[in-house]
């Protein structure tokens, strides 16, 4: 038997991996450290190298697969070995393959699967399943999983679980999980057809044949039925994208979102900006631009107001001793947010560097593994773009985000003269459950306050 060559770890948040393409032929002779295959995270894309010198078997996986971590992907020995699928590396991983076609594992396969459970049979789901299962109280069992090819529970599971649950009072939720009783099936009194103790009462004492059965789904997520349109293309799920759309709809249904608007005024900080691009573009190498000002700001203000560093666990808040700033990237794989470690340690040309060296991997995508993990705090900017503000949607765990628009010369009232001056509006989103409104609108009064009068980042 030849050297088992499998997908590695690729950081500590990565479970599984989509493949993107095959770089050697079955059966070809391959040398140690050779690129066999490269794979596609949430973050970038990652050369797979051969682990031994010999003629490669490659297994049974195609382009576009979604394949976990430490699953055996082909054999490298002597001619007449050959790729024999076997338990994988990782307990509780079964060699299992979830095609990407973009429309995910057929409904009919996925039962199918499910029915073939053995009782007592252990219950597969990614750790961000998990814990959001845990805090939304949600019996995993019940959710149909589409991970791993319909055998493992995906955090996108319990989120689309969620989303077709009928409205129910927390009471009643807590009885029906003891009862075991799925909500689908129970008609509610309540307003709006939301299910009361009193409902899941009634259904204890009707046996579970003479429930109502719950209506059909639709062909969407959402079970909304979709409106006979022509398609003029198709986009796989997949890669980057279901990863935004899975963690996106997240943060949206677990997060209490509430959002400050303010107005600053930015003539000194252009003014600034301008000075610092004229005496030190030429010695650093590039123009240090509003961004990298804008982070020194926000790392000066979430030392000064650590409540804003935070993160929700299942039964406490976690003030974080690093801030790591996270700044959104548009690139052609899709959103990425490239952390600068330490941010509030680090001064701004070992800022600029670092962040920009961050941003080129990003767009390049070849992103190491940990850039895009560990954020405290994100910063995003569509200022670019014209944006004067928008609403951007926590990237969870985090407890807020910043979202700036463009700086704009407009006529304002100062010293009781209309002038014009360079003003900018901050959208600070945050989460409720983590931060009441007054704390979090003096972070961003203090904000505000550093850069109408920049001056101020020497006394920090």
């Amino acid at each position: 038997m030849g050297t088992e060559l499998f997908i590695p770890k690729l950081g500590q948040t990565v479970e599984e991996v989509t493949l993107v393409s095959w770089l050697v032929e079955d059966g070809a002779k391959v040398d140690f450290g050779q690129a066999i295959l490269d794979v596609e995270t949430d973050k970038a894309v990652f050369p797979v190298e051969a682990n031994a010198k010999g003629v490669l078997h490659r297994g049974p996986f195609k382009e576009g697969d979604i394949l976990p971590v430490l699953t055996v992907v082909a054999v490298i020995g002597k001619p007449e070995d050959k790729f024999i699928i076997k338990g994988q590396a990782e307990e509780g991983v079964r060699p299992f393959v979830l095609q990407g076609t973009g429309e995910g594992v057929a409904k009919s396969e996925v039962k199918r699967a499910q029915a073939e459970k053995e009782p007592g049979e252990k219950l597969f789901a990614s750790p961000r399943a998990r814990k959001l299962a845990e805090i939304q109280g949600v019996d995993l069992s019940r959710v149909v999983p589409t991970g791993g090819g319909g055998f493992r529970v995906a955090e996108r599971d319990v989120v689309a679980y969620l989303k077709q649950m009928p409205k129910a009072t927390p009471i009643a939720q807590k009885l029906a999980v003891e009862a075991g009783i799925d909500l689908q099936g129970v008609v509610g009194s309540g307003p709006r057809g939301r299910i009361l103790k009193e409902d899941i009462e009634r259904a204890k004492r009707v046996p579970s044949l003479e429930r109502p059965m719950p209506m059909p789904v639709g062909t969407t997520e959402s079970g909304i039925e979709l409106p006979l349109v022509e398609v003029v293309e198709r986009i796989p799920l997949k890669g980057v994208r279901a990863i935004i759309a899975d963690r996106m709809g997240t943060s949206v249904h677990t997060t209490a979102r509430v959002t400050l608007l303010m107005e600053v005024d930015a003539t000194a900080f252009v003014e600034a900006r301008t000075r610092l691009k004229e005496k030190v573009s030429e010695e650093w190498g590039f123009i240090p631009g509003y961004n990298d000002l804008l982070a020194k700001v926000v790392a000066v203000g979430l030392r000064k107001f650590p409540y804003m560093n935070a993160r929700l666990t299942a039964d406490s808040i976690e003030i974080l001793g690093h801030v790591n700033i996270g700044m959104a990237v548009d690139t052609e794989r899709g959103l990425l947010v490239p952390v600068i470690h330490d941010a509030d340690r680090k001064n701004l040309r070992q800022f600029s560097t670092e962040f920009r060296d961050l941003v080129d991997r990003a767009r390049k995508g070849r992103s190491l593994p940990d850039d895009l993990s560990g954020g405290t705090f994100t910063i995003t900017n569509l200022g670019m773009y014209d944006v004067d503000a928008f609403t951007p949607v926590i990237n969870l765990p985090e407890a807020a985000i910043l979202g700036v628009g463009r700086i704009a010369a407009k006529p304002v009232v100062k010293n009781n003269s209309v002038e014009v001056r360079q003003m900018w509006t901050l959208c600070l989103v945050f989460d409720h459950r983590l931060v009441d409104g007054a704390p979090a609108a003096r972070f961003l009064q203090y904000l505000k306050e550093l850069i109408e009068e920049p001056y101020l980042l020497l006394a920090e």
